[in-house]
């Protein structure tokens, strides 16, 4: 089974577009097709962002219930090696720690531009287009 590590953007963006990519990975996520993999410290920030007041029009009990949702069913890990300076934001350096913990085999995220590079170690950095993509070929989803 696939394991990817998903930037906040991604969780962001399913909420407030139910008809977008971001919300069909979320879907394949949470129908067991792809292992979500998350550390606390990912995990905290999904929380912080969406509690933000710019989020506050969506749907409390939807973001309370995707998120206690993602909680239960994502393999969680405890990132043992530090990353800097790979990501331009400093705080999106603990995705890249994740997937590398978790042996993830793709980091999925909407903002490529904050990733310098294609592949960390074994890890592809993609966007959710790109991602669809090379899943709709492995036959990975029916």
């Amino acid at each position: 089974m696939l394991k990817v590590v998903v930037d906040t953007d991604i969780i962001v963006s399913a909420l407030l577009k139910t008809q977008s990519n971001p919300a069909l990975i979320i879907s394949i996520i949470l129908q067991g097709n792809c292992k979500l993999c998350l550390s606390e410290e990912i995990f905290t920030e999904f929380e912080e962002v969406l509690a933000r007041h710019k989020f506050k029009h969506l749907d409390r009990l939807k973001v309370k219930e995707l998120l206690s949702t993602l909680k239960k069913n994502s393999l969680w890990v405890v990132p043992k090696i530090s990353v800097n300076d790979v990501a331009k934001e400093p705080s999106d350096n603990a995705f890249l720690e994740c997937a590398l913990e978790a042996r993830a085999d793709f980091l999925i995220t909407g903002n490529i531009h904050h990733f310098p590079v294609e592949q960390f170690h074994q890890i592809r950095i993609v966007s959710p287009v790109e991602f669809l993509d090379i899943i709709t070929k492995l036959n990975k989803i029916s």
